[in-house]
Parts: structure tokens; sequence; C-alpha cells
């Protein structure tokens, strides 16, 4: 029995090199991911403002002065690069501080991808606004060699991207609302009402251009109900979804994750396996250990 106990130590010790193995894929596979999402998310996020202010608003726009639209699109660009630097650094923030060699991987790769459009400037050490400046990830420790754990911070990035689209599309509406594009009769609750209607589907969304929010709310007023009525509403909604279909690399480093946590969750799978039979083994050891005739 101890003998298959050692043999089952041993096939362990092989499952987690592997699996420790794909965890290192994994991660330079996010940090391509995230850096090529960073480039698209401030392309999207440009292409999306651009429909609003020409297409949605544009008598808004038209009224707007040289140096008013200069600054307003300033703002968008500038939104958009730190978005791409808080995506990379929630990978950053979660990396194993043990592990110093494959985080200079990742940092080669982010600066490589960055630099394909240009360095971020000095001046986004400051963003917009305090609700983008302050979103900093949770820092999330991984154990490499558990597929549980690893399982666990691949959802935590996925969570946090999300959330940082969310709060960028938030950002943008404001900005966009303070210049006077969006109308002002919508107050922020409204935005934050329209964004959570539209991924709760309480409300009737109308087809348009991608990352764009449109639809149909029912906005009622406490004071003059008479006035109480249907209003359409177009805000910015970046959808992780609508940018990796817009751009054919955030696509493949997309696909390759997929691939690869295929291979995780297959190892995965004979590792909870292999500590069963551990436990089996052991228990049975211990059964025989402590039994004695009367």
């Amino acid at each position: 029995m101890v003998r298959a106990i050692e043999r089952i130590e041993r096939e362990l010790a092989v499952l987690q090199e592997a699996i420790q193995a794909i965890a290192r894929e994994l991660q330079m596979a996010y940090a391509s991911y995230l850096a090529a999402l960073g480039q698209a998310l401030r392309k999207q996020l440009i292409l999306a403002s651009y429909h609003l202010c020409t297409q949605g608003y544009p008598e808004n726009f038209l009224k707007l002065s040289l140096n008013q639209r200069q600054q307003l699109q300033q703002s968008i660009r500038k939104l958009g690069q730190k978005a791409a630097e808080i995506l990379i650094s929630s990978l950053m923030s979660q990396e194993d501080e043990e592990d110093e060699e494959d985080e200079e991987n990742v940092e080669e790769i982010v600066t490589s991808l960055e630099t394909t459009e240009g360095e971020i400037p000095s001046e986004l050490s400051s963003s917009p606004s305090e609700s983008v400046k302050h979103s900093s990830p949770q820092t999330y420790i991984v154990e490499t060699s558990n597929p549980i754990e690893l399982a666990k911070w691949q959802q935590h990035l996925e969570v946090q991207m999300q959330q940082t689209l969310r709060k960028v599309s938030h950002e943008a509406n404001l900005i966009l609302q303070n210049a006077g594009i969006l109308p002002q009769k919508l107050p922020e609750p409204v935005l934050e009402a329209a964004a959570a209607a539209a991924s709760e589907g309480s409300a009737e969304m109308m087809p348009g251009p991608p990352n764009i929010l449109n639809l149909v709310l029912e906005i009622a007023d406490e004071q003059d109900t008479e006035k109480s009525g249907l209003t359409q509403i177009m805000t910015i909604n970046l959808r992780l979804g609508e940018i990796e279909f817009a751009d054919t690399t955030v696509a493949n480093h997309r696909k390759q994750i997929r691939e690869i946590l295929g291979q995780l969750n297959k190892l995965g799978r004979e590792y909870q396996k292999k500590q069963r039979e551990r436990s089996i083994a052991e228990a049975e050891a211990a059964w025989r250990a402590s039994w004695y005739e009367d």
C-alpha cells in the first residue's frame, strides 16, 4: 500500500509540473491578449465616440467650438490609453511574485505590442476622471500547480476585464455629457440604469453600430406625470465580444486562450482523479494501521 501511495505521489508531481507549464503558457497568452485588447479598445472607443458625435447627436457636436471639439477628442484618446494601461495592470497584479523570469517575458510582450502604435505619453499618468484613475485591480496571487486555483485566477481576470469595460464606457459617457453631446436632462443614474437595462435585457434595444447602446427607456417624471414617456438613448457601451469580433488579432489571441484552457481542463480532471486515488489509498492504509483483532 505504501508503494501505491508513493506511485500516486510521483504521478501527481508529474501532473503538477505539466500544470505549471500550462499556467505559464496561459499567463503569456493573456499578456498578448490584453495588450492587443487595449489597442483595439482605444480604436473602438474612438469609433463609438465618432458615431455619437456625427450620427447620434450631430447638432450638439456642431454647437461646440473648435477648441471644445479638440478637448473632447483629447479626453477620449486619454481615456482609451488609460484603459489600455488598466487592462495590462490587471494581469501584472495577478502574476506570481516568485516567478520573476515569466513576469519579465510578459512585460516584453506588452512593450512590443504597445510600441506598434507609439509609446504612451507621460501625460497619461493622470486619467480624465477619478473613477478610472482609482480603478486599480485587486492583487490575486495564484498557485500555478493547482488547476482549481488557476481556474479561479482566470475567472477573476475575466471579471476584471468586464468591469474595466463598464467603467470606461461610463466614463466616456460622462465626458460626452459634460461636453454637451449627450442630453443634459439625462442624469448620471439614468446613464447607469441604461447600461444595466441593456445587460439585463429589460429595455427595448434597437439595432445599431458596435459598442453603441441604442435603446428606448420609459423615464418617469415624478413632478409632472404628463412629461413621462419613452426616451431614446444612445450611449457608449463597450462590449468584449464586439471588440473581439472587430479585431482579428484580439480574436486570434482569444482562440489561443481557449485552446490552452482546454488543455488545462483535461489536466485538471486527471489531477483531481489522482488526488482521489491518493485519498482512497491513504484511507485504506490508515484503516489497516488502526485495525486489530479482538
